[in-house]
């Protein structure tokens, strides 16, 4: 068995983009997430997401904050659970932020 067996190629992060975690949900498509760069931001979920993918706490999605407002940020991807759990084990992600 190769070390690589069961591993996916994910989307990382492009730019400006940061991983985040959902802490809560706002409302209105908006949502709070923790930013890995130890930002609080409110993030807005596009029209292109909504009813498409479903977005819950604790889910571990890519952001890209704002050029003229850093406190906010659009969810640009979503990972699944088996995603999330390979960004954690590989050390792109940590619990503790």
């Amino acid at each position: 068995m190769s070390d690589n067996e069961g591993r996916k190629n994910l989307r990382m992060p492009e730019g400006d983009e940061v991983f985040a975690v959902v802490t809560n949900m706002l409302g209105a498509n908006r949502v709070k997430v923790r930013c890995m760069d130890g930002t609080e931001r409110t993030a807005r979920i596009p029209g292109r997401m909504q009813k498409r993918i479903w977005i819950r706490e604790d889910d571990v999605v890519l952001v890209e904050p704002w050029d003229w407002q850093d406190e906010k940020a659009d969810v640009v991807w979503r990972y699944e659970k088996q995603e999330a759990d390979q960004l954690r084990e590989e050390g792109h992600i940590t619990d503790s932020v």
